[in-house]
């Protein structure tokens, strides 16, 4: 990549005029946060930028983990930064969060991880405890995942260049045969499942972050979700979608499932699982739980005669005890995410445009 100075010369400035989108590129000349939200920004930037200068079939698909075919073998693959600020926070840390978030992803495809990396970028200066710390609860959660950190790479930045600590971890899993999850198997008829509630990382990060405080502690989801889906895969081999609702919330991921399948999904506002804590923050800051960050749920498209199934084996596990329906795919308004309120009425429930708490992950 060219470097700050090379940027600004004439002849390096990106040629805008074959963009099929004005928005948001054309009007931020220079990255923003929003660009890494995880919403309409990133999906804008990915598209333009990084997807056409990669190329590549395996690429194309832009699921939370790439399914190659490798040896005869499928393998799901998948890489994933963290730069989330606090390093600590009430259910885990950057260590917890860089296994499960990896781990969450390549599950994502059906895969059973196997194998991390972990790249470790460190700022001059930091406590040689807190990198401990974290190297300890990278090693725990990789346990608890039943996956092995089996290489990695460390830096050191100047201080005043980082937050501490970064992390990048990118991870390797088997797909089973006969498995086929991926965003374009959503169908008409597909019932939408929600392991549970929404919204409790984003918010436990922001509590810690900002000094705020809601009557109870809140604590982030964080978890790995493998052994979930294996018992989903047990119930039903043939799930059609899954995701992790993680930057942007539910509503990024459902409005890329949608969009991806050229589905339309409907869902009942109130059959969506917001705890109370998330509710009463996201009330007094104005901000909506369906687009709110979550490190340990999934959301699952399942033809309607499989959902029963799939529901009790979700029920059955504690990282799926509190799932439930929360709508459906349909014909209409493809592409499209639409909720039925309390009040009988319809919303859309759009893309973000970047996202309503920077740096949860």
């Amino acid at each position: 990549m060219a470097d700050t100075e090379t940027l600004t010369q004439p002849s390096a400035v990106p040629d805008f005029s074959g963009w099929s989108c004005p928005l948001p590129l054309r009007d931020h000349p220079r990255v923003v946060m929003g660009h890494g939200g995880g919403g309409a920004m990133s999906a804008e930037l990915v598209e333009h930028v990084f997807a056409p200068a990669y190329g590549g079939p395996a690429l194309a698909g832009l699921a939370d983990s790439a399914v190659l075919e490798l040896g005869g073998a499928r393998l799901a693959f998948s890489t994933d930064s963290y730069v989330v600020r606090p390093l600590f926070f009430p259910g885990g840390c950057i260590g917890d969060l860089a296994v499960n978030g990896t781990v969450n992803d390549l599950a994502m495809s059906g895969a059973r991880p196997a194998y991390l990396s972990c790249g470790v970028i460190l700022e001059e200066g930091v406590e040689l405890a807190v990198v401990d710390r974290i190297a300890r609860a990278i090693g725990a959660a990789a346990r608890a995942a039943g996956v092995e950190v089996a290489t990695g790479d460390t830096k050191v930045v100047e201080a005043g260049h980082g937050d501490g600590v970064y992390l990048n971890t990118a991870g390797i899993g088997l797909v089973p045969a006969g498995v086929d999850i991926r965003p374009q198997r959503a169908r008409p008829g597909d019932v939408v499942i929600v392991s549970g509630p929404i919204g409790l990382h984003g918010v436990a990060i922001m509590s810690v972050r900002e000094g705020l405080e809601f009557g109870v502690e809140v604590r982030s989801d964080c978890a790995a979700l493998g052994g979930l889906v294996e018992a989903m895969l047990a119930a039903s081999r043939d799930l059609h979608v899954l995701r992790d609702p993680t930057r942007g919330g539910l509503a990024a991921a459902l409005n890329e499932i949608a969009a991806a399948a050229g589905v339309g999904v409907v869902l009942s506002e109130r059959a969506v699982p917001v705890p109370d804590p998330v509710a009463n923050a996201c009330a007094v800051l104005g901000l909506d739980p369906m687009y709110i960050a979550n490190e340990g749920k999934l959301v699952a498209f399942v033809p309607r005669d499989e959902a029963e199934a799939v529901l009790a084996a979700m029920r059955a596990h504690p990282l799926g005890a509190e799932a439930v329906v929360i709508g459906e795919c349909v014909e209409d308004h493809p592409g499209m995410v639409v909720a039925r309120t309390g009040f009988g009425g319809t919303r859309v429930v759009d893309l973000p445009m970047g996202e309503q708490l920077p740096r949860i992950c």
